[in-house]
Order: structure tokens, then sequence, then C-alpha cells
């Protein structure tokens, strides 16, 4: 059985560590390889009690609790797994995290997620500079809450996951069952059994096939990187899809992601009101030769956008919101 680390005073390990390794200085003269080994066992026992002794919160007994600790003490930064194997004192640190992750719900992505979003995310979208180059073994904790339901989600991710239908098809069904819910990117990932396409699925699911799939830079900034909402399980008109997210995201913060018509914003969100997400209208429709410039887009929530539809808002109005 792997030997657990044992907390103590960090002062007092360093000291004892320094001893122990001041005395194998002798077992270096010596021409023995296992006496030299076995002379390092002690050492290499303290020294990951001293790195588990660092995280001094009196709930963080286990390497599960100490790398949560650690996490929850840096929010929204990359994290070396190196660091996490210091603070958990056991090498098994991977296997904590994904328990972390699973099933007790805490939005963690891996740094080869951050690199799956930033591959997938334009220069001007500032991601992509911010992770491009991120270690595979590293971590950044979305943001300090617990999702409780993610457990939950989990289990759900695990039967779809087993179809044999395309990445696309199982990622447009597992949003479908948590429409207006959060997820992560490590859910949607685990989806497309880890393959890296899974980013540019989600992207042709919003752009090409007209679902509101809301990401931090495609019309929600206040959602934190890497979490991903399906809004309404309804798809936007066809000739109201295949907007670039770059002319996407400059008309939303033209229009400071309000309706342009009643002026209505996440910000203000209400459970009975039935406006619950943004989208963008081409004033000229894309099938009559409408193009994708600011100039023809305009933003409106999901009632009035269909209000458009109806014919009760005029072109003409419309253009004049954005003179």
């Amino acid at each position: 059985m792997a030997r657990r680390s044992k907390r103590n005073n960090p002062e007092q390990l360093r000291k004892k560590l320094i001893t122990l390794l001041q005395e194998f200085e002798l077992k270096l003269l010596e021409d023995d390889l296992r006496e030299q080994v076995t002379g390092l066992v002690p050492a290499n026992h303290i020294l990951r009690d001293l790195g588990s002794s660092l995280i001094n919160d009196d709930d963080a007994n286990s390497a599960r609790d100490r790398i949560l600790a650690y996490l929850r003490k840096h929010p929204e930064r990359i994290i070396l797994g190196d660091e996490l194997m210091v603070v958990a004192g056991i090498s098994e640190y991977a296997r904590r995290i994904r328990e972390l992750r699973v099933q007790l719900g805490w939005p963690l992505l891996s740094g080869k997620m951050l690199t799956d979003i930033a591959d997938d995310e334009s220069d001007s979208s500032g991601l992509h500079s911010m992770f491009k180059k991120v270690p595979p073994d590293s971590y950044y904790l979305v943001k300090d809450t617990q999702d409780r339901d993610a457990a939950f989600r989990w289990n759900a991710a695990n039967s779809i996951r087993k179809s044999d239908a395309s990445v696309k098809h199982k990622i447009l069904e597992y949003l479908r069952s948590n429409i207006g819910k959060p997820v992560t990117g490590e859910e949607l990932k685990y989806l497309a059994k880890d393959r890296s396409e899974w980013a540019r699925r989600v992207r042709e699911l919003r752009t090409e096939d007209g679902w509101p799939v809301a990401t931090k830079t495609s019309g929600r900034p206040e959602l934190p990187i890497g979490i991903y909402i399906l809004e309404e399980d309804r798809q936007a008109p066809e000739h109201d899809r295949k907007i670039p997210d770059p002319i996407r995201v400059s008309a939303l913060e033209r229009d400071s992601h309000n309706c342009k018509h009643c002026n209505w914003s996440h910000d203000i969100k209400n459970p009975s009101d039935p406006r619950s997400f943004l989208e963008l209208h081409h004033i000229k429709h894309h099938a009559d030769g409408g193009e994708n410039t600011l100039s023809n887009l305009v933003t409106l929530c999901n009632v009035c956008h269909d209000d458009v539809h109806r014919g009760n808002i005029t072109p003409e109005a419309l253009l004049s919101l954005i003179a």
C-alpha cells in the first residue's frame, strides 16, 4: 500500500530533510547502489510531507482536499501539474483532479482543453494568445463555485458518448438535454472521446446550424472561459446563420450586448420573462443578398426577433436603431 503523506510543521520538516541530505553525502562515497537508493527513501517521504504541509487549512487532510484548496487560492490562473503534485503529496494527483471535476462538480479545465479552445478562436479574441502554448499537464479553475449537478451530467454524457452518432450530434444532444445550463468544455470533449475536433463542432453548431450556443467570446462576455450554454432549444432562421464570429462579436459589442429594440440584456434576465437570449438579425435577409456586415446586423432579444419575423417591426425601423 502506498504511503500517505503526513502533515507536520513545515520548518521542522525542512530541517529534518536537510539533515538527511547532509548524511546522504557519506553514502555517495560508498560503492553500494542499494544503500544509496534506500538512503533517499526517507528524504523522499519527508519532501512529500513538506509539500502537503504547505496547505495549512484544517479540513485539507486528503490529497484531493489539498489540491482543491490550492486551486481555490488561485482561480482563473494556469496551475502546473507539478505544483499540484507537491501539495497533494502523491504522484496520482491527476485522478484526484478528475474526482473533483466529475464527482464534485468543480469546473476544472486541463491545459489540453485550453489549447483546444485557443486553436478554435481568432487572434482577436485574446484567448488564442493566452492559451496557445499552455502546457498539457496544467489546470485552470474556471470559477470558485461548485456545480452540484455536474455528477448527474457526467453520467448522462457517458451514455451519449457510447452511441454511434457523430461528434457534432452527440454534442448537440447533450446541449439540448441541458438547455440554459452552463456546461464545461471538458464535458463536451469527453463526448467527443477526447478528440480535439469538439471545439470546431461546437462552433459549427452555432455559426452554420444556427443553434444559440453562447460562450464568452460569442455573445456572453460575462461567462467564464470554457463554459458553453445552449440558450434555447431552437435554431435561428436559416438566413440569420453563418455569421462569422468576429463580426458577431463586433455587432454585439457595438450594441452593448443589449436588444436594440427593447434594451433587454442578460443582466436583467428573469425566469418569468420570455426574453432569454440575444440574437443577431440580418436587416436585409441573407437569402435576399444581405451581407454579414455591421451595417446589416442588429442585436435583438429572442422576443423582438420573433416580432421582426412576424412583420411587426420593419427593416426601416431596425436601420434607425443602429444609425
